[in-house]
């Protein structure tokens, strides 16, 4: 099954439309706030389709991140009884909520940052970093950081790696695509 190829396909010819940009800030502010899917999958083959632009691409990742994540903070602030409880509880998070609740509590800047750099759903920390009242400066400084440092990382890798790994990538996709949905089986069958 070449699911996986077909979608890689699909998303490396979009890379290359003239929406792409609009397209990538709006579902990293998306994924900021709500939206399950991380901004690395369009930011990754846009910078394959247009090594020049990295940089370019990684900033304005960066920055519709940490504006997506400013929302985050505010929904929490302002909006966790009335709208954000009641969707954590109907998708089952408050489990993750409270450990993360729990994080705050501990180390406060450091959990934003990491949530910002790595494959931790970012947008958990911006509503909680709402909800729990986190100083807003440190916040944004945290968010900054940890965002910017992910995606530059990002940017940088594929624009080193070039068609090279365009190549490899294009050959193993499926393999990548199927060991993922496994590992994320896995992962849901062992913490039910």
């Amino acid at each position: 099954m070449r699911i996986f190829s077909a979608l890689y396909e699909w998303t490396m010819r979009w890379a290359e439309h003239k929406l792409a940009p609009k397209a990538l800030a709006v579902l990293t502010f998306a994924e900021s706030v709500f939206f399950p899917i991380p901004p690395d999958v369009l930011l990754a083959p846009m910078v394959l389709a247009k090594p020049k632009r990295a940089w370019s691409l990684a900033a304005l990742t960066t920055v519709s991140s940490v504006i997506g994540g400013i929302v985050g903070y505010v929904l929490g602030y302002l909006m966790f009884e009335p709208w954000i409880q009641p969707v954590i509880t109907e998708f089952g998070y408050q489990a993750r909520f409270d450990e993360v609740t729990d994080w705050f509590t501990r180390w406060g800047f450091w959990v934003v940052f990491l949530a910002g750099f790595t494959p931790i759903p970012y947008k958990l920390f911006t509503v909680s970093a709402g909800f729990l009242q986190m100083a807003f400066l440190p916040f944004l400084f945290a968010s900054a950081v940890g965002r910017g440092m992910r995606f530059f990382l990002v940017a940088g890798l594929i624009q080193w790696g070039g068609e090279k790994m365009e190549q490899q990538l294009r050959k193993w996709v499926d393999a990548l695509g199927w060991g993922v949905v496994a590992l994320a089986l896995i992962v849901y069958l062992a913490t039910r």
